[in-house]
């Protein structure tokens, strides 16, 4: 026999289920404080998304202001040469920064049917760096790309 909506009975928090909650509140956090500490630097992060691949100059623009007055707030505008056909594709653009306390920066995942390879965003950047691009094919091909900016005044300077 199933009550009717009226006559049910909302679920309450009992001790036994605020310790279960607190107890995976407190593992979550320390699963997330243990990745943090164990960031990863922007070599292992280029040497990751290469994997062993040798990236080409070809093919890909990067168009930034050389000179940034905030960096909370930096312009960066990308655009690969690419049939962006079923066979010959872009599949990621991945956009790093040298310097900041965490390099990968962005990354976008595109596909044939986007058209063209044409991305544009806003980065934060904590002081005057190089910005790494580099663009994945769906044939195993990377395009790298590469420009320095000069900072006036830095953002994410207390690590986020």
């Amino acid at each position: 026999m199933t009550l009717p909506p009226s006559h049910r009975r909302a679920p309450h928090l009992t001790r036994r289920g605020a310790l279960a909650a607190a107890a995976a509140t407190a593992l979550l956090a320390r699963r997330a404080t243990a990745q943090s500490s164990a960031r990863e630097s922007f070599a292992e992060a280029e040497r990751a998304i290469l994997a062993g691949r040798t990236p080409i100059s070809a093919g890909l623009a990067l168009d930034m202001p050389p000179l940034s007055e905030n960096g909370n707030s930096v312009d960066v505008a990308i655009t690969v040469d690419s049939p962006m056909s079923a066979e010959d594709h872009v599949v990621r653009v991945h956009v790093l920064a040298e310097k900041n306390p965490f390099p990968r920066v962005a990354a976008f995942h595109l596909g044939p049917r986007a058209g063209r390879v044409e991305v544009a965003t806003r980065i934060r950047l904590a002081e005057t760096q190089t910005i790494l691009v580099l663009a994945e094919t769906s044939r195993g091909i990377v395009h790298r790309g590469s420009r320095e900016v000069i900072v006036i005044l830095g953002a994410c300077v207390d690590g986020g």
